[in-house]
């Protein structure tokens, strides 16, 4: 089974700039060994069971809450399936068959 996880996830009551706290944030899914992709607006995340992506989710929560942010926006986008893995790497290989290399 292969989970894909697309998550934004950074507090709302702090400065201007997110990037301390987003950085706490991927250092939690960089640390539990899931395949990860960061972009501009969120982060790509792969796990093997929905459990363990929800289990990060919260790890990522704690962890900002622990820096003193009362307030935290995220989103949460979801695509499972089974009978599939490493789709965050083969899924843009699909795309790049058809129109070549792709910005990554």
């Amino acid at each position: 089974m292969s989970i894909l996880l697309e998550m934004a996830m950074f507090p709302t009551d702090k400065s201007e700039s997110k990037s301390k706290e987003v950085s706490e944030v991927i250092k939690i899914i960089r640390e539990s060994g899931a395949s990860y992709q960061l972009t501009a607006m969120a982060t790509i995340i792969e796990t093997k069971t929905l459990k363990e992506a929800l289990n990060l989710v919260e790890k990522c929560y704690s962890r900002l809450e622990e820096l003193g942010c009362n307030r935290v926006y995220a989103t949460l986008k979801f695509d499972i399936r089974k009978g599939h893995e490493n789709r965050l790497k083969t899924k843009i290989e699909s795309v790049e068959k058809h129109i070549g290399e792709v910005s990554k």
